[in-house]
């Protein structure tokens, strides 16, 4: 219901009845004639139900991150991350401001300050995503006609080339392997090489449990519940890895099988994966100790302990990810079987529903990738990876499915 009202010899404004009962108003119409023709907008909207209360819109960015963020369903990780670019960049410059005043221009003349304040292009592009999504979802809750914030317009350039993910090879795997083992110890050594040759994230690697690495059988568990480990503001807690498809087995090389055996029998940990003082890793200190200086080398200093000469300048742990899928690309594994493994979805929804991995694919696979370490294994120099691990692998380790 809407209808008009005078207000003055000249004034005139229109009363609309809410969603919750109470009565709203619009001011500033000169003539009847034109308060009627709004009241009758305002009908005829509410029919097609596309209206959208206009006092809607006055609530501020603040106000509406509340609700937004009590209803989001992230990762702990990712919420985390959100609240913290609220925090400390989206709310300092529009938490004030009314969802309806909010412009395509104004955000993208703000993206443009901040990055020349010096912040990466990435850091940049999730802040905006974060306010994009934020005003999407108020759209959709229908207190603003549409969203103001959209990627790549016309007019907004890409800033840098997307650059390819650095990844190692085989040979380079081992021999950051094999400096981080000087470095750190054999346990980082171990994580690096499971990373590289499963394709498990930190997380999911971190968060394995021995109930859940199942050698006997040759495949590792990457449990829907608990089966990644999240460092949040400095505390440590289990959960689920990062989507619902990660969720999954993924099935060993022979060698890997042994290795992990040797690895496992020298900690009492319930968890694979620990420090040499049976704690956690924490991934700030594995890059700063571990991954940096294996990969990049450390020839800055004036006076290392170990001198390490760079392996693969650049490679981060995720690189090794990045790595399994490259060597399964090379080895001609169907993108079913590597989407599979590494806990994707095929961009295809009928491929997806329709592809599979068999027996016989999952045996080439893992024979692929045992070969690939047979091979490095006894043509890599090495100083300091545990002999055990370098064993011949004997064929009765071989997976049979």
């Amino acid at each position: 219901m809407a209808w008009s009202e005078q207000r003055g010899p000249n004034s005139w404004r229109v009363r609309y009845e809410k969603d919750d009962g109470t009565l709203g108003s619009v001011n500033g119409f000169p003539k009847k004639k034109a308060a009627d023709d709004y009241a009758d907008s305002i009908k005829t909207d509410k029919r097609k139900g596309i209206w959208i209360d206009p006092s809607a819109g006055k609530l501020t960015l603040e106000e509406w991150s509340v609700d937004w963020l009590g209803a989001l369903d992230v990762a702990a990780n990712t919420e985390s991350q959100y609240r913290s670019l609220l925090k400390h960049h989206i709310l300092p410059r529009w938490g004030h401001t009314a969802l309806s005043d909010i412009t395509t221009s104004g955000v993208a003349t703000w993206a443009k300050k901040v990055r020349a304040r010096g912040y990466a292009d990435a850091t940049v592009s999730t802040m905006t995503k974060v306010l994009s999504m934020m005003l999407a979802d108020a759209t959709d809750d229908r207190l603003i006609p549409a969203n103001p914030v959209r990627t790549r317009r016309r007019g907004q350039r890409r800033r840098t080339k997307r650059t390819e993910r650095i990844w190692a090879t085989p040979d380079q795997v081992v021999r950051v392997a094999d400096n981080t083992a000087a470095l750190v110890g054999p346990w980082a050594a171990a994580l690096q090489i499971t990373a590289a040759w499963t394709g498990a994230r930190w997380g999911e690697l971190c968060g394995l449990q021995r109930h859940n690495t199942h050698l006997d059988d040759a495949h590792v568990v990457i449990h829907p519940d608990n089966g990644a480990l999240h460092e949040i503001n400095g505390h440590f807690s289990l959960g689920p890895p990062k989507t619902a498809e990660s969720a999954r087995t993924i099935t060993l090389p022979p060698f890997l099988v042994e290795l992990l055996r040797h690895h496992l029998a020298s900690h009492h940990s319930p968890f694979v994966f620990v420090t040499a003082e049976n704690e956690h890793p924490r991934r700030s200190n594995f890059s700063r100790r571990a991954m940096r200086p294996a990969a990049d080398g450390n020839q800055h200093l004036t006076d290392p302990t170990i001198p390490i000469n760079p392996v693969k300048t650049g490679l981060t742990f995720h690189g090794f990810r990045h790595s399994h899928k490259t060597w399964l690309i090379e080895d001609n594994i169907p993108e079913i079987a590597q989407s599979r493994r590494l806990g994707h979805v095929l961009d295809d929804d009928i491929r997806e529903a329709y592809s599979h991995s068999g027996p016989v694919l999952e045996r080439r696979l893992i024979d692929a990738l045992q070969q690939r370490w047979t091979t490095t294994i006894t043509t890599t120099p090495i100083n300091y990876l545990p002999s055990a691990w370098r064993a011949h692998t004997p064929p009765s380790l071989r997976v049979v499915s």
